[in-house]
């Protein structure tokens, strides 16, 4: 079997300076596919440059967890201040039953028609954070993408490995979220999750040495599709004020720029694609 891959940058429209290291990726030639928040400061930005380059895939990257809800959604934030809950919190209460789905569905329903709106038909949904994996959460995420006719969600499950501890942690803890998340999952929903591409990047993410590992993991791709997710962005204020993960991003632009990447997608081994080709 033949290897396809798509390199997707999650938090397009989360800050200016996020904007410009995906878009930088993008035209580099290493970045097909891109994630699209719709409820951050930097999103109508984001709209502008998706549609400068209609090679560049976009989906939505449903956002649960930072600012504020398009929706009502009692269950996902704090009455005190309207914003989304944290992820330690969203999880906790997930787990505890104290989700309610309704809310989650009108919520991704929302920004659903958020990137409709703006001319953009979702390629494909994920979430930041990986929220959508957590139990109350997938069921109401997958009955939305559904019915919007996404075609790919995003089935966060990359593969533990001794190389990298502290990565294969998270990793195992999704593992263990989905699992018990598929079980409320609506039958007729489960096809939709189980047709998506085999999942990395989990142990890229804050890698003092990520382009070693992005060109040693492109060498080690199964067959099939594959995706690839990716965090790239330049630091500015606005990040700052949302976000920890800043100078980490500076690491994978560059990783996607280096002309040792780029050389290797160009060997003719990697199909790289967008979503929309699949």
């Amino acid at each position: 079997m033949s290897v396809v891959l798509v390199i997707n940058a999650d938090d397009l429209g989360f800050a200016p300076g996020v904007n410009r290291g995906i878009i930088e990726a993008h035209d580099a030639g290493t970045l097909s596919s891109a994630s699209m928040m719709v409820n951050t400061p930097a999103f109508t930005e984001a709209v502008a440059l998706a549609a400068s380059r209609p090679r560049l895939g976009v989906g939505l990257h449903l956002n649960l967890v930072t600012g504020r809800p398009l929706t009502e959604a009692p269950t996902l934030t704090d009455p005190r201040t309207g914003t989304f809950h944290s992820l330690g919190e969203l999880a906790r209460r997930a787990f505890t039953g104290r989700v309610d789905a309704a809310d989650v569905r009108r919520e991704c329903d929302a920004q659903l028609r958020a990137l409709a709106s703006a001319g953009i038909i979702a390629t494909h949904l994920d979430s930041h954070r990986h929220a959508h994996a957590l139990p109350g959460i997938l069921p109401a995420v997958a009955a939305s993408a559904s019915e919007a006719g996404v075609h790919w969600v995003r089935r966060p499950l990359d593969h533990p490995t001794l190389r990298h501890p502290a990565a294969s942690a998270r990793m195992l803890a999704l593992h263990a979220a989905w699992r018990r998340a598929l079980i409320d999952v609506d039958p007729a929903h489960l096809p939709l999750l189980a047709r998506a591409p085999h999942f990395r990047g989990v142990a890229l993410q804050g890698a003092p040495d990520v382009e070693t590992r992005l060109l040693a993991l492109l060498d080690r791709l199964p067959s099939g599709t594959t995706e690839l997710m990716l965090h790239p962005g330049h630091d500015d204020a606005t990040l700052a004020a949302q976000d920890p993960y800043r100078q980490e991003r500076e690491r994978e632009v560059s990783a996607l720029r280096s002309p040792a990447v780029r050389a290797r997608l160009e060997r003719g081994d990697v199909t790289l694609v967008s979503f929309a080709a699949l």
